[in-house]
């Protein structure tokens, strides 16, 4: 999964209102659970897909994500907050900082024939303190989209949770 193709081309997309896909509607991605932040994937040392980790480790209480084919994307992540111990400042332990999440699907696909990494992030939608957040989008992702990984974070560029086990 953190392996980097030398010929990958990383392209972000933004949301988009409608769908082009051919896709029928079946379910791509089911997870109760994400990862959260930590560790060595902590900051910009280590992105995944191109998406740095959050500049302090994260936690999360509860997660859910579904993708389809068409593009219909839903997440719901409860108690997504900095991490409840050092090395985050204790005023801050426990507590969501930012005001908006997105999501992000990242997918392994050709762009012109090149193997390629192609991004594609939901509009914001608000996170509480608590960390709750309720995200529902239709995105255009790329054709194939293999093996797929679901991002949250505060933008398209950084992620606090990732599909995955921790």
């Amino acid at each position: 999964m953190l392996a980097s193709l030398a010929t990958a081309a990383l392209v972000a997309l933004p949301a988009s209102g409608g769908h082009g896909q051919s896709g029928d509607g079946r379910t791509v991605i089911e997870a109760d659970v994400m990862a959260p932040v930590d560790g060595p994937y902590v900051g910009a040392a280590n992105p995944i897909r191109g998406v740095n980790g959050g500049g302090l480790p994260w936690q999360i209480d509860d997660a859910k994500v579904e993708l389809t084919s068409t593009g219909r994307i839903e997440v719901e992540v409860d108690g997504l907050v900095l991490l409840e111990a050092a090395p985050v400042p204790p005023d801050r332990q426990g507590v969501n900082p930012a005001a908006n999440f997105v999501a992000v699907v990242s997918c392994q696909t050709t762009v012109d024939g090149v193997a390629a990494v192609v991004n594609v992030a939901t509009d914001p939608f608000p996170a509480s303190s608590a960390g709750d957040s309720k995200i529902e989008d239709q995105l255009d992702v790329p054709e194939p989209c293999i093996a797929p990984i679901v991002f949250v974070g505060p933008n398209p560029a950084t992620w606090f949770a990732a599909t995955g086990v921790e």
